[in-house]
């Protein structure tokens, strides 16, 4: 993880739901455990911030292209209410819901292996050599993996008609 903060917390989580659920288990089990825990959690924070990330890539589609301000809300943007019929195009917004769901199916179909490399390298931003070390494989197979994903996620969008 890149953040600190959020690896922290992680396996603070981790380690009560540890002692929560399993207090009363021989210590020889408390490690394996741990782990299983542990990777639960991490891929717990991985779902949420999917959800967090994709409502803020929709909602900045709402925002001006050229807007680049850290402070920037994109719900400050829309009309707390609005009595025009001139609202954000419906068509926009059903292509841009369309598209966000022609990928997380695309993403889908992909093999475990290819999905998880190409999550964490492009989705998490993790490196090589970080993807590597969290999916327990050597960096070529990261390549490799991550290089198979983007060519079939590029041949399955184009086959729906989608370029970006």
């Amino acid at each position: 993880m890149r953040d600190d903060e959020a690896a922290l917390d992680i396996v603070q989580d981790a380690m009560l739901k540890l002692t929560e659920k399993y207090a009363d288990k021989p210590p020889a089990e408390l490690p394996m455990l741990f782990q299983r825990i542990l990777q639960n959690t991490i891929h717990d924070h991985f779902r949420r911030q999917k959800v967090r990330s994709t409502w803020t890539v929709l909602l900045s589609a709402f925002g001006e292209k050229g807007e680049k301000d850290e402070d920037y809300d994109p719900l400050e943007t829309l009309p707390a209410k609005s009595d025009s019929n001139a609202a954000i195009d419906p068509a926009v917004a059903l292509e841009q819901g369309q598209i966000v769901g022609l990928i997380e199916q695309a993403l889908a179909r992909l093999p475990a292996r290819q999905r998880e490399a190409f999550l964490l390298r492009y989705w998490e931003e993790f490196d090589v050599a970080e993807t590597a070390a969290a999916m327990g494989c050597s960096e070529g197979s990261v390549k490799t993996h991550c290089s198979r994903a983007v060519r079939a996620l590029a041949e399955a969008l184009l086959a729906k008609g989608v370029k970006l």
